[in-house]
């Protein structure tokens, strides 16, 4: 088995929050959505912190394979999307996509944000609760 690592578990982790170290001895990854995810909030910060983030961020990084989203991700991602919809309860668009990637590829998903990850039929979800 393997796990795709959200961003909420990342970024607990860069604020020293021990959550999520006892993941197992499973194979680990991210999805590319978790790459801009990280990105983006480096770029959010100014000053000095923004050297800081960027170093966390780009050790994260390098740590992980990023997993694509390709057809085959697009196409769970319309049926997950579609099922949501139809029942009222649908999920960020970025946790659609990591939700996609991990169904397409097998894997599970390890986050803090466990209850809307626990919405998408058929997906393990390992929750760390905040």
């Amino acid at each position: 088995m393997a796990l795709l690592i959200d961003t909420s578990l990342l970024v607990a982790l860069e604020r020293g929050d021990a959550a999520g170290e006892s993941l197992g001895d499973e194979e680990r990854a991210i999805s590319v959505v978790t790459v801009s995810e990280l990105l983006h909030g480096v770029l959010r910060v100014r000053g000095p912190q923004q050297m800081r983030r960027r170093a966390v961020v780009e050790t994260i990084l390098a740590a992980f394979d990023a997993i694509p989203i390709t057809e085959p991700v697009a196409r769970i991602h319309a049926e997950i999307w579609a099922r949501l919809s139809a029942r009222g309860s649908v999920i960020g668009n970025h946790d659609l996509w990591i939700a996609a990637t991990a169904l397409s590829y097998g894997f599970g998903v390890a986050t803090r944000n466990a209850r809307d990850f626990e919405r998408v039929a058929g997906l393990r979800v390992l929750g760390f609760a905040a």
